[in-house]
């Protein structure tokens, strides 16, 4: 008998096996290839706009996926640095190879985790509660709780072209049974797609004739731990389609399966295929493209943004009139795969199903797309089912503590209707969940849970003292004129007539805390007293300068929480309220919210569904 049973090795498997695991339950990991622990299926990267602040969440929690990118990668950018800090988000192109390796070496020094390599197709359910699994060989095992992370295998259906054929991944077997089985108790599924694009053998591409993508000259990285700054970088390249490449894709569109009505399930908006975008943006003459290496040292790469599910022979035809790819050598064809997953508005918070008892569901499962958001997932999913299990409260965060809320938000009150991918723009607080301080937001949470080390908390505290130390002084120490001016005059910016507090110099946008060191002694002499890293004085920094912007966003935190506080029974009659619009009397029924803020963010719930609510409350 084991505690938890987590079906499924990928980045949300991973993570909800470690979580479970440190915090103490004995964890059976069950998947079809143990070879293929969290594979990278599509592009070798984490990280990203919004993705790269959920890998700082994770990590903030006590996950692992910040740890074993940054032991693995190989270049890494921190994106839209041209804007403003709320906006900055880190992302690694990753060995996919070595990610595996590392994630399986993480996982099998845990004491608490033990290994199966089976194919689940069967739950075993007892007075609505699950107790264990079945496989293909009609082998059980028994737990008393199951976290499904069965990612793109649930009924895969892999399309290239008119050739289609049951796949969970190119080279791997679709699962068989168990959207059967969930089906039988009760559950609904449907169909989503992805895809992923042509593989090219490096040696035949012409790089020179494609524009050279470094990586930063002073790379950062994700984990808040002390792993170890990226030393030597690879460079990714970037290419473009041209009009003579979509004339080509086009004559593939008869034999598209997407096209012709083969493929039923809907795509990911925001990462199209080719033929998608040809159809969708037709008055553009060219797309960019990524050129990235799958390994530190091997000759696969990915060509990002041409995903396809056209004929092999049209891919291949169009990637060799693209600038640079004339003797190109297809490694793999671009496909799509169609699978089932279950719409996550039958989960409750904490991703445990609203149906079964002890059942969790986390990734893409639920209809989400991507590493990062799966892996969040899993983690969730793996701390809620310890707590469930010891009778504790669930530990949910709320949209204004990290995106990882904002996600689990999203899913159980939106639903979804096509893949869902996480923006910065989804998080009406973006100015409170930064990529710098997740740490300062997450880990007293993850430290009360169970997941951060005292070691670590402690870390944590001290930083936030050294930021609050540092914003104490450039608000209440002032700079002379002399000190200032001449660097001021020198960059064409209005000098100073008398002597200011630090704080109003900082606050100009052309003026860094660096700038302030360089030119104000007293200042430089102060921070190397207080000996802070140039991570903790850059945070400062940002919290210097959006201190006013973090004030609003709070007092918006403060108003939303009155809604939030309000709470709503499971089983109020909502048809009973005929004040209430139809759609609305419908759409709460269905979701059943737990807080009137919940209520306040459902599709086709009006402001005056709420307000009727509230009088209904006596509020």
């Amino acid at each position: 008998m084991y505690d938890i049973i987590v079906v499924g090795a990928g980045h949300a498997g991973c993570e909800a096996a470690m979580a479970a695991a440190n915090l103490g339950s004995k964890v059976l990991l069950m998947t079809m290839n143990l070879q293929l622990v969290a594979q990278m299926s599509c592009n070798p990267h984490m990280g990203g706009i919004a993705k790269g602040q959920i890998v700082r969440e994770i990590d903030a929690l006590g996950g692992y996926s910040g740890v074993v990118a940054d032991n693995t990668m190989i270049q890494f950018r921190m994106l839209s640095r041209s804007k403003g800090p709320a906006m900055w988000s880190p992302r690694a192109q990753i060995d996919k190879v070595a990610f595996s390796h590392e994630w399986r070496r993480v996982l099998e020094t845990n004491p608490n985790i033990e290994f199966r390599q089976d194919t689940v197709t069967d739950l075993l359910v007892e007075n609505d509660t699950v107790v264990g699994v079945r496989t293909v060989l009609g082998y059980e095992e028994r737990a008393k709780a199951v976290i499904l992370t069965n990612g793109t295998f649930l009924n895969g259906k892999i399309h290239i072209g008119e050739v289609n054929f049951s796949g969970g991944r190119m080279g791997e077997s679709s699962v068989f049974g168990l959207t059967e089985s969930l089906q039988r108790l009760g559950f609904v599924s449907d169909r989503l797609k992805t895809g992923t694009p042509v593989r090219v053998d490096i040696r035949s591409v012409d790089l020179s004739a494609l524009e050279e993508q470094k990586g930063d000259e002073n790379p950062d990285k994700f984990s808040f731990t002390n792993t170890a700054y990226l030393q030597e970088q690879k460079s990714c390249w970037i290419a473009y389609t041209s009009p003579q490449v979509h004339e080509i894709l086009r004559t593939g569109f008869d034999r598209s399966p997407m096209f012709q009505g083969r493929i039923q399930g809907v795509g990911p908006r925001y990462c199209p295929s080719i033929e998608d975008k040809l159809e969708r943006f037709s008055d553009r003459d060219r797309h960019q493209l990524f050129l990235e290496p799958e390994t530190k040292n091997g000759i696969e790469y990915y060509l990002g943004g041409f995903s396809s599910s056209l004929p092999e022979e049209v891919q291949t035809e169009a990637v060799k009139n693209i600038k640079g790819f004339a003797n190109v050598k297809i490694i793999r064809p671009g496909y799509a795969i169609e699978y089932d997953y279950f719409p996550p508005t039958q989960l409750y918070y904490n991703l445990e199903t609203r149906l079964i008892r002890n059942l969790f569901f986390a990734g893409q499962i639920n209809g989400t797309t991507g590493y990062e958001e799966a892996a969040a997932q899993g983690l969730m999913a793996g701390i809620n089912a310890h707590l469930k299990l010891n009778d504790k409260e669930p530990f949910i965060l709320k949209r204004s503590d990290a995106y990882i809320g904002v996600m689990i938000d999203d899913l159980i009150s939106k639903g979804v209707d096509e893949p869902y991918r996480m923006f910065t723009s989804r998080a009406e607080y973006r100015v409170l969940l930064r990529q710098d301080n997740a740490d300062l937001r997450l880990s007293p949470l993850g430290y009360k849970v169970g997941l951060i080390s005292e070691e670590r908390m402690n870390a944590v505290s001290y930083k936030q003292r050294q930021i609050d130390e540092i914003a104490d002084y450039v608000r209440t120490q002032s700079v002379m004129p002399e000190e200032i001016n001449p660097y001021l005059e020198e960059n064409n910016l209005s000098e100073l007539p008398q002597k200011n507090k630090l704080e109003k110099v900082l606050l100009r946008p052309q003026i860094t805390i660096q700038t302030l060191r360089e030119h104000v002694a007293a200042f430089d002499a102060f921070l190397n007293e207080t000996g802070v890293d140039e991570t903790t004085l850059q945070a400062a920094e940002i919290a210097i300068k959006y201190a006013s912007y973090v004030e609003k966003e709070q007092e918006l935190v403060r108003k939303m929480e009155r809604l939030e506080s309000i709470e709503l029974s499971p089983n109020f009659d909502y048809n009973g309220l005929q004040s209430l619009s139809l759609e609305a009397r419908e759409k709460l029924s269905k979701v059943k919210p737990r807080t009137l803020g919940q209520a306040s963010r459902i599709s086709g719930v009006s402001p005056a569904d709420i307000s009727v609510l509230l009088v209904f409350l006596g509020r």
